[in-house]
């Protein structure tokens, strides 16, 4: 009798990436797009930016998010996401005398995170490896036990992270009053401000508005996922000026891209806030659950009332899953408007020069004289520099002919942001490299960069200025207040109508954090 020992080879989509249940799972830098068209070219870009770069001094830097969906939306955000880290990516790499330069991997972990282990393992070889050098993870755009999960694998394993579009509280250090953070995962760096900093944004630009009548009431989803529970809770907390509202009101969907019974429950909320006096609601859920919900409370029509919905940043996304026919749900017979929303986006490309124009006004009518340029603030004109500068970097990108997929859409925010995570983590490379010109940073060196991404360090970011808390927080980061209108006829319009600070006031100069809160 002789036996035989069957050996079969893993089913692989690409060099690095592993057919399992259907999705492609895996890391890879060689153009591969996981199977979704629209991240063709941009994957392609990034491939050959990794070939320009490979004679010259270089370490790896991961790109970690779901790169496939059946939800054409959603496989736009996608592309947002990657040009931003392209273009990021190239800025980074820009500097001739500025080393190490970054090769940039895409790592899916598949649909909700749920393969993370596995990519995770391989971004642990990838570390180890002298060949790949990773020094760095960036992406995850969700705030979900999954994510948490990587990335304090990750930080366990001393792999700095840079979490670009994560805004759930979790998922982060804790700063004190006293400068020692409380640190549950080493090496992590946020840009974006925790849900509870968006709130106080929030507050902070209603409360400027002289908006304290607003009569208010919550509405979340109970369905456990970090960003709704943070966003709830930060919600919660708001201080209120106006009369009380109603008790608050909960939903429960059955995950983030599914709709469920959710259109049935919201019925019965719109019905249950039409016999409350509430004007104002907070909705603390996702985008897809977020959309129905307006529909919802426009279709029921109580007594002419037009409501405000203040969300989160996740809201972001909404105005790419709205159809025509859903704006004109949101007017009246009239042409006027049933339901607005409003949210903290991370970023708009309106947001500096309307503010510098407002901020120049301002100080004309005080000061009797136009501002002199040092007379300008550093926490607006930095970030407007830095927009203007990718811009140029878009239209020089399109005339050398290299194809992101389309245009970068700045008004989602998505492309600014991520854009600016990976200049965060190419300065904390170069200056962690100047400490040791003779060597490519260790792991550890790069981590410890974060905290010092301050003061004269700060990071001009196209979102605004990026200064790093000893717990590695973005202190103050204003946060863009954007509302969709549907207006009275056609798709509606994104519009940028202020900042929030979530201290109550803009970043000091020169970003110096006060030792109260560093």
């Amino acid at each position: 009798m002789f036996g035989y020992l069957l050996l079969t080879r893993p089913d692989t989509c690409a060099d690095g990436v592993e057919r399992i249940d259907g999705e492609c799972i895996g890391v890879n830098g060689d153009g591969y797009d996981f199977g979704t068209p629209e991240i063709t070219d941009v994957a392609r870009a990034i491939a050959h930016e990794n070939r320009r770069i490979e004679k010259q001094p270089y370490v790896t830097v991961a790109m970690m998010l779901p790169l496939q969906s059946d939800r054409e939306a959603l496989r736009r955000q996608m592309r947002s996401d990657l040009q931003g880290a392209y273009l990021g990516q190239r800025q980074a790499n820009a500097g001739e005398g500025e080393l190490p330069k970054i090769r940039l991997v895409l790592a899916n972990p598949g649909q909700d995170y749920g393969r993370q282990s596995r990519v995770v393992d391989t971004l642990l070889r990838m570390a180890a490896s002298p060949e790949d050098r990773l020094r760095a993870v960036t992406g995850f755009n969700l705030s979900l036990a999954a994510t948490e999960a990587a990335v304090a694998r990750l930080t366990e394993k001393k792999i700095p992270v840079l979490a670009a579009r994560i805004s759930g509280d979790r998922i982060a250090n804790e700063d004190r009053p006293d400068g020692m953070a409380k640190v549950r995962f080493p090496g992590l760096a946020r840009i974006l401000p925790t849900n509870h900093d968006a709130a106080q944004a929030l507050a902070d630009f209603n409360g400027e508005r002289g908006r304290q009548n607003l009569r208010t009431v919550l509405v979340f989803d109970r369905r456990p996922d970090g960003y709704n529970q943070s966003l709830a809770k930060a919600f919660s907390r708001i201080e209120e000026k106006g009369p009380a509202g109603p008790a608050a009101m909960s939903f429960e969907s059955p995950s983030i891209d599914e709709a469920g019974s959710t259109g049935n429950q919201f019925t019965q909320t719109a019905n249950n806030i039409c016999d409350s006096r509430a004007d104002t609601i907070y909705f603390a859920g996702r985008t897809l659950h977020l959309r129905i919900f307006a529909l919802k409370l426009a279709e029921v029509g109580c007594e002419d009332r037009h409501y405000t919905i203040i969300s989160g940043s996740d809201a972001a996304s909404l105005r790419q899953d709205m159809t025509e026919r859903d704006w004109a749900r949101l007017r009246g017979d009239d042409g006027r408007a049933k339901v607005t929303v409003q949210y903290a986006a991370p970023a708009h490309p309106d947001a500096w020069t309307t503010e510098l124009t407002a901020w120049t006004k301002k100080y004309t009518a005080t000061h009797h004289r136009k501002p002199a340029e040092q007379d300008l603030p550093q926490y607006l004109t930095e970030p407007k520099a830095a927009l203007d500068t990718l811009r140029q970097q878009i239209s020089t990108e399109q005339r050398e002919g290299t194809k992101l997929g389309s245009t970068p859409n700045l008004e989602d925010s998505r492309t600014m942001l991520v854009h600016d995570g990976l200049i965060t983590i190419g300065k904390a490379l170069h200056q962690a490299q100047k400490n040791d010109p003779e060597s490519v940073p260790t792991r550890e060196d790069v981590g410890r960069q974060w905290s010092l991404l301050q003061s004269r360090h700060r990071v001009q970011g196209t979102s605004g200025l990026i200064c790093l808390t000893t717990g590695g927080n973005a202190y103050d980061k204003p946060a863009a207040i954007v509302e969709l209108d549907p207006g009275r006829k056609g798709p509606g319009t994104l519009k940028f109508v202020g900042l929030g600070w979530p201290t109550g006031k803009p970043q000091p100069k020169n970003c110096v954090i006060p030792s109260s809160t560093s």
